[in-house]
């Protein structure tokens, strides 16, 4: 049992052409709207049938809100743009909570959040543990990405993997709360004083890295991150973008982009650089032993060519 706890919450949730899956995760979250928990919704310019089918669920509550973007302003400006809305309302939220709109919320998800964020008050950020629809948990707390991690991601070599093993940026599943570098923003429970110190999402990002930058930003003006598995969501990974670990679909530009703004913003030119350098010539030899050992291939399409055109040669 747990106890119910009194804060004004905004739940936001961004959307692009997931409507289905916008609805089923509302579905999951009806039985705790009220004056207090209300929900925003922003549809990033879909251009198919997500407006009608969000606008026809949300149209029997009241603390339920639609917004439609002119344009597809990616995940950091469509939470953006969501919670200027919210103080144009006039709704004082205590929290923010960001949803994917690929997820199911389980029930007591956000009171266990609220019950560790009222226990433990210099906490900025609390993460759910994510799971797949049968239980099974996802990795969905992880350290800041460095060199080292970007070396063992490129090489993928058990003895590496063993020896930088406190840099890899997936931290083992914990079954009791704790302190984390970042979490996945697809269910991010942040308190409205990291907003007043950090301010909102940098929006240069449109995918990818900008709950990891955010992080390391309240971080610095200490407010950490935590795990807590007690609050548990279902997440269709990769429902949304198509993109996920194993998946062979090419990476978009933006990929790209935004982890080159997260090094390059937050390390600086050299380090980028060096972090080029670590990926590269790893995934190059990590790629070499594939073909040698006659291994299956499951990686992004062109991955290492896109990584060298962009990186090395901006195209």
């Amino acid at each position: 049992m747990v106890n119910k706890i009194n804060y004004n919450v905004a739940i936001v949730i961004v959307n692009y052409r997931t409507g289905e899956l916008v609805v089923n995760c509302l579905e999951s979250l009806k039985a705790i709207f009220n004056q207090s928990v209300k929900v925003v919704i922003v549809d990033n310019s879909s251009g198919d049938n997500s407006v009608d089918l969000i606008s026809n669920w949300i149209s029997n509550n009241e603390n339920a809100y639609l917004i439609c973007s002119e344009n597809n302003l990616g995940f950091s400006g469509g939470n953006n743009l969501a919670m200027e809305s919210v103080k144009k309302m006039g709704f004082s939220a205590d929290f923010i909570w960001l949803l994917n709109p690929d997820t199911f919320v389980r029930e007591n998800a956000l009171q266990h959040l609220l019950t560790f964020m009222q226990q433990n008050l210099q906490v900025g950020i609390a993460g759910s543990r994510l799971e797949d629809s049968d239980g099974k948990p996802q990795c969905s707390a992880f350290r800041f990405h460095s060199v080292l991690s970007e070396l063992d991601n490129g090489l993928r070599l058990g003895i590496i993997t063993r020896l930088l093993q406190n840099w890899q940026v997936p931290l083992p599943i914990s079954d009791v709360p704790v302190s984390v570098d970042w979490v996945a923003g697809a269910s991010m429970l942040i308190r409205k004083q990291v907003f007043d110190d950090v301010g909102l999402f940098d929006d240069k990002y449109f995918l990818y890295f900008e709950e990891t930058d955010f992080c390391l930003q309240a971080k610095k003006s200490g407010w950490p991150c935590w795990y807590v598995p007690a609050s548990r969501v279902v997440h269709f990974v990769g429902s949304s973008t198509g993109v996920t670990d194993g998946s062979k679909k090419r990476r978009p530009r933006y990929w790209f982009e935004s982890r080159q703004r997260y090094f390059l913003k937050n390390h600086g030119w050299h380090y980028l650089i060096l972090a080029n350098l670590a990926w590269g010539l790893a995934f190059l030899l990590f790629r070499i032993r594939q073909k040698i050992q006659n291994k299956q291939d499951n990686e992004s399409e062109f991955l290492l060519r896109d990584f060298v055109n962009f990186n090395f040669f901006n195209k």
